[in-house]
């Protein structure tokens, strides 16, 4: 499936709110207790999605004909999860693929696609955050050769740091 990633406007925000809600039910259905929090979002995450989308961050995913398959969110810095590092790296979080879509290896090229990006900014390395309580998302992403190499404890939950050198 082709399909590529369009910068996300500040004007279809409600789309990813949509999105990352129905992320969560699907992964309620399978008993995961991960992203409960977009069934009805606390403010500090509705303010952490306005201030990606203000910083040009969050891109929709979608193929040829315009249709919305997923989105992620790219940034520079994480300084929430990450705190203030002195390599230059870029950040994926809130990587979702609609589940008309699973199965596709849609995640997977998404997070190839910003790696060349990274590379091509001359970045060291392609770093995000898995939710420590979901084993098989954190397995998907040592398959891709991400390696663990922190954890972070948040108000929310507890979360794996994984970075690939570029």
């Amino acid at each position: 499936m082709s399909f590529s990633l369009k910068l996300a406007s500040v004007t279809e925000i409600q789309s990813a709110f949509e999105l990352l809600k129905h992320a969560s039910v699907k992964l309620e259905r399978k008993g995961i207790d991960q992203w409960h929090y977009w069934q009805n979002p606390p403010q500090e995450k509705i303010a952490w999605v306005q201030a990606g989308f203000e910083a040009n961050e969050f891109y929709f995913i979608e193929n040829d004909n315009g249709k919305v398959l997923g989105m992620v969110r790219i940034s520079d810095e994480d300084l929430l999860y990450w705190g203030e590092q002195r390599v230059k790296a870029k950040y994926i979080h809130s990587l979702v693929v609609h589940e008309d879509y699973a199965g596709q290896q849609i995640g997977k090229q998404v997070v190839d696609m910003i790696k060349a990006v990274a590379k091509n900014s001359d970045c060291d390395y392609l770093r995000l955050d898995c939710d420590a309580s979901n084993p098989m998302l954190c397995n998907y992403y040592t398959q891709q050769d991400f390696i663990k190499v922190s954890e972070k404890k948040l108000p929310l939950g507890i979360y794996n740091l994984y970075q690939k050198k570029i």
